[in-house]
């Protein structure tokens, strides 16, 4: 199976096709796919689901995927990777990290919003009349509108996770899991106690609380949530393990070490010399 890269932070194709080029690829980027025109179905990490005009998907790493086209498509591609992400000047990066890192989870149009889809709209026309009058704000410009993206992309998924939470559960479950998520990498904040007093709550109503509405203890969560986001940055980033462990709140590269082997069996140099010769 081959592996994608890009070259860039962020790259933007328009092409239309009868027959998709790429078969079973993997990527190591986040992939923005809007459908301009056309009909056919995508095959997503093993599951097929049809598209249409006007759907938006987000391939994250790890995805493996192929079109199979129907009716001649045209698609507008917009592709990133960490690099962008982390130079994105946004006071809620973190969220849209977060929401990226789980999109991979929404199989089919992320966009759920109907106010959303007429902004969709709206900024593929202004990307598209980039790419065919090319000028010198033409780079400054599209990086604007590829954020624009990303803000609508992060609202959706926000939105879908919140519709994910049944009425019969307690509402307070969605806010303290975007606590969570949001201070993942502040350890002193994901003690039970520093959550508790967020919310006004005591410790132990907490964990109980937390454990009766998800299935899951409360550390566990946020243990598997902090793993995940790890395993990304050695995946998919070029960052030196003391970066990553200064990233998350770890004192060095040992106790992230520590704590990363103790979960998985595996050290993290390990683990990143084991994708690298996997992929």
């Amino acid at each position: 199976m081959g592996i994608e890269n890009i070259e860039k932070p962020v790259e933007i194709i328009y092409v239309k096709v009868d027959e998709c080029p790429i078969k079973n690829r993997q990527f190591n980027f986040f992939q923005i796919v809007y459908v301009i025109s056309g009909t056919g179905s995508y095959v997503l990490n093993g599951a097929t689901k049809p598209y249409k005009k006007e759907d938006l998907l987000l391939l994250v790493p790890d995805d493996i995927h192929t079109f199979n086209i129907q009716d001649s498509t045209e698609f507008l591609l917009i592709k990133f990777n960490y690099i962008y992400l982390n130079e994105y000047k946004w006071k809620y990066i973190d969220h849209l990290k977060t929401s990226l890192s789980n999109a991979g989870r929404l199989n089919e149009d992320i966009i759920r919003l109907e106010s959303d889809k007429e902004l969709v709209k709206s900024i593929v026309k202004s990307i598209l009349y980039g790419i065919q009058n090319l000028d010198m704000f033409y780079t400054e410009l599209t990086s604007h509108l590829v954020n624009s993206f990303l803000i609508i992309i992060t609202r959706n998924l926000v939105n879908y996770q919140s519709e994910m939470i049944s009425e019969s559960k307690d509402k307070r479950l969605i806010e303290i899991i975007n606590y969570i998520q949001k201070n993942i990498y502040c350890p002193e904040l994901l003690r039970a106690s520093s959550i508790s007093s967020s919310f006004n709550i005591s410790a132990n109503y907490l964990s109980r609380f937390f454990k009766d509405k998800s299935g899951e203890l409360l550390q566990d969560y946020i243990t598997n949530y902090k793993i995940l986001l790890i395993k990304n940055r050695l995946k998919f980033s070029d960052m030196r393990v003391n970066e990553i462990a200064d990233e998350f709140g770890f004192s060095d590269g040992s106790h992230l070490n520590k704590f990363f082997k103790n979960k998985n069996g595996i050290s993290v140099s390990d683990y990143r010399k084991n994708f690298v010769i996997l992929v």
